[in-house]
């Protein structure tokens, strides 16, 4: 039997700053099954599984060990078999940067990849952390196909997914190595759902809060979400929600039919 589920993923730049902007209302007027969020700033000490119970929601974590930083959290109407916190690699593990839940027919993985815009250091740390977990992804999806990773890539994949493709400066998140993984990502484990649905269409995720990006839409597409094989012909719907703006992404929802046990 197949279960339509309805999937959001979403950067919110801080948790609690997105609260403050009506997060919660939100959630209230929309029906998803599983929110996924990226980048919480939320100390573990505040990692409160019923946070969102009155919306109706499970919630999962796994927090960064520095306060204020990084994080991911999945909210869900349905209890998992099995969670799964990090990559078990402790560099990666430290900043929280990956959360799995299993639910039998299916796995939704929750991962926020880390951005190299700050400096050559962290951009040479990104690339490490690319290929570190890309053979991590290559097992998962052999021994279970029928999964979804949802979040943050900080990595723009082709030239439609960039306002301005002709720049220069070789930003991290648009240079060639970066790309040139995305490639072997999509080409050779996983599908962009988007992409399945919108082959040719130009919409963004994340516009920088400078020089007014947002109104003039010079964007960037840096939010995925990657099916597995299991999965290819199972998307059925997919929006970029450019009108919510709880920090400079945008919320992503995906719906899929996914095998279920009822």
């Amino acid at each position: 039997m197949d279960k339509l589920l309805r999937i959001a993923s979403l950067n919110v730049n801080g948790l609690r700053s997105a609260l403050g902007k009506g997060f919660r209302d939100w959630l209230r007027t929309h029906d998803f099954d599983m929110v996924c969020l990226q980048e919480i700033k939320v100390d573990a000490s505040l990692a409160d599984a019923s946070m969102f119970s009155e919306e109706g929601y499970h919630t999962y974590w796994n927090c960064a060990e520095k306060k204020g930083y990084s994080g991911v959290a999945i909210l869900t109407k349905f209890e998992p078999v099995d969670v799964v916190r990090g990559f078990g690699m402790e560099a990666y593990d430290r900043e929280g940067r990956m959360l799995m839940l299993d639910f039998g027919t299916f796995l939704l993985c929750n991962s926020y990849f880390p951005s190299g815009s700050s400096g050559e250091e962290r951009h040479a740390f990104k690339m490490q952390f690319l290929e570190d977990v890309y053979p991590y992804f290559e097992k998962l999806v052999q021994q279970r196909p029928e999964l979804i990773v949802v979040g943050d890539y900080n990595i723009v994949h082709r030239d439609l997914d960039i306002h301005n493709p002709e720049r220069k400066d070789n930003p991290s998140g648009f240079r060639p190595e970066e790309r040139a993984w995305l490639d072997r990502w999509f080409g050779n484990l996983f599908s962009d759902s988007f992409r399945i649905l919108h082959p040719g269409q130009v919409e963004f995720s994340w516009w920088s809060f400078r020089a007014g990006s947002y109104g003039k839409n010079k964007g960037w597409r840096i939010d995925y979400h990657s099916v597995g094989p299991g999965l290819w012909e199972r998307v059925v719907y997919f929006k970029h929600h450019r009108e919510i703006r709880f920090s400079d992404h945008c919320p992503l929802e995906g719906h899929y039919k996914i095998p279920w046990n009822s």
